[in-house]
Formats: C-alpha cells, sequence, structure tokens
C-alpha cells in the first residue's frame, strides 16, 4: 500500500486550502463598500437584501481590504514554504513561470485598453461624425480649456526615476547570480526607494494638475493611465519590498529564486509602460504647458 501513494512524477499536488474561499468572500465585501461608498458620494442610496450599506460603506470597504490582505499574506506565504520544502520542482517552476508570463500578458492588455481610448480620442478629436466629441474637445486636442503638464518637468524626473530603478534592480538580480549577498540587498534597497520616491512624485504632481478627472475626455484618460500605472508602482514596489525581507531572510539562492526573477520581470513591465506613457500623453498630447 505505501508504493501506491509513493510519488512518481514531478507534480505538486497542494493540500486543501481555506484562502480560495475566504479571499472571494473579502473580495466581495471588498467590492460592496467600494460601490456603496461611491454611491453616497454621488448622493444616492445603494440597497441590497432590503438593507442601505450607504452609511457602512468606508466600514465594509475596509474589512473587505483587510481580509483580501490577509490571504494574499497567508496564501503566499504558503506558496514560499512549498518552495522552501522542495515541492517547486523543474516542471513546478516552469508553470510558475508561464503563469507569470501570462499575468504580464494580461496587464499589458489592459493598459492598451486607456491607450486605446486615449489616441482614439487624440487622433479622431475632430472628427466629423463624432460631433458629441467634437462638441467637447471643440475639433482639436488638447480640448478647450485643458492646461497640460511640461512633459520636461515633473514627468521628465519621473521617467529618470523610473529608468534608475530598473538599472538597480537588474544589479541586485545579476548580484544574486554572481551570489553577491550585498549586491542584492543594496540593488534592493534602492530599487524600492526610488519606487516610493516616484509615487511621491506622481502624487505632488497630481496636486498641482490643472485640470480633473471629470469634464472631459483629456482628464479621464489621462488619470486612468497615470493612476492605474501608479497603482502598478505600489504594487511593484511592496512585490520588491517583500523580496527585500527575504534577501535577508536568506531565502534566496543561485538556483532558486523565481519570487524575484518575477519581481524584476513586474518592474521591467512597469519601466516599459511609463515610457510609453511619458511619450504618449506628456510630450505627443502636450499643448499649453500648466503652471507649476
Amino acid at each position: 500500500m505505501a508504493e501506491a501513494h509513493t510519488k512518481n512524477h514531478d507534480y505538486h499536488l497542494v493540500e486543501p486550502s481555506p484562502w480560495p474561499f475566504i479571499g472571494s468572500v473579502g473580495a466581495f465585501i471588498m467590492a460592496i463598500g467600494a460601490i456603496a461608498w461611491m454611491k453616497a458620494a454621488s448622493g444616492n442610496s445603494f440597497d441590497l437584501f432590503g438593507i442601505n450599506f450607504a452609511s457602512a460603506s468606508w466600514g465594509l470597504f475596509a474589512i473587505g481590504l483587510l481580509v483580501v490582505l490577509y490571504v494574499m499574506y497567508g496564501w503566499w506565504k504558503d506558496t514560499i514554504t512549498e518552495s522552501q520544502e522542495g515541492h517547486h520542482t523543474r516542471v513546478v517552476s516552469l508553470h510558475l513561470r508561464y503563469g507569470m508570463l501570462l499575468f504580464i500578458a494580461s496587464e499589458v492588455m489592459f493598459f492598451v485598453a486607456w491607450f486605446w481610448a486615449y489616441f482614439d480620442a487624440a487622433l479622431f478629436a475632430g472628427e466629423a461624425i463624432q460631433f458629441s466629441r467634437v462638441e467637447a474637445t471643440g475639433g482639436h486636442w488638447p480640448p478647450d480649456g485643458i492646461l497640460t503638464f511640461d512633459p520636461w518637468h515633473l514627468p521628465l524626473l519621473n521617467t529618470l526615476i523610473l529608468l534608475c530603478s530598473g538599472t538597480t534592480v537588474t544589479w541586485a538580480h545579476h548580484a544574486l547570480l554572481h551570489n553577491d549577498r550585498e549586491g542584492l540587498k543594496w540593488g534592493l534597497t534602492l530599487t524600492v526607494l526610488l519606487g516610493v520616491l516616484f509615487t511621491i512624485v506622481q502624487g505632488y504632481e497630481y496636486g498641482h494638475a490643472a485640470f480633473t478627472f471629470d469634464g472631459n475626455i483629456y482628464g479621464a484618460t489621462f488619470y486612468m493611465a497615470t493612476g492605474f500605472h501608479g497603482f502598478h508602482v505600489i504594487v511593484g514596489t511592496i512585490f520588491l519590498l517583500v523580496c527585500l525581507l527575504r534577501a535577508m531572510a536568506g531565502q534566496f539562492s543561485v538556483e532558486k529564486h523565481f519570487g524575484f526573477e518575477a519581481a524584476a520581470w513586474y518592474w521591467h513591465f512597469v519601466d516599459v509602460v511609463w515610457l510609453f506613457l511619458f511619450v504618449a500623453i506628456y510630450i505627443w498630447g502636450a499643448g499649453t504647458p500648466a503652471p507649476h
């Protein structure tokens, strides 16, 4: 009987896990809270199952968010434990790479949507058949009344910050491949600091924008594209911070360090998206620079 249960394959069959169910419950609560909050912000109520959730919107959202964060911590902690126990065989590691590549591909298509919206509005701002758009934009791009940012000011600074972060994360990767533990730690530390600096500069930029999200096509497409990119930078910074803590704990080796590789791939994806944003939205779409 013992031989019947002997593992004779390279795949890892995971133990029953509560995380998918708990995560779905947390996401549902968070979504209800977010919808109720947006309804309340617009002066409307949100009734579900005969209950008005508008007054408890922030509380529901916070509870759901905490549950989701707890699931993320627990689930990824289990994955790290599985790796350290030797369950991540060559085949499992290959499939983890496929999964990360597919995730990044889905993120690429996510940003394609915002770029598509921006270019469709910008390239065809005066298209006669789009009479409502012509009325909204004045027939040209940027639309009437929009004071855009000077691309050679804060946007250029943030571009340089992010490009530098790409070099430091590459330095950290090469240090790991050469078993240079100090280089790995310093490279990750600098990358995390540059990611935080990028977020601070973008927050400052938003605070000095001469246009808002609502009321115009330019603001909507600008904030959707750059805002989601900023969110990805925050996620990537947390990703790399976890890698830094794991590096300090000695959990990466020259042979096994896919967690760090995935973070580096994600960070370089963030770099490339920002370069497209800088060229497309800031430089190509700049009209009259906004005062700073």
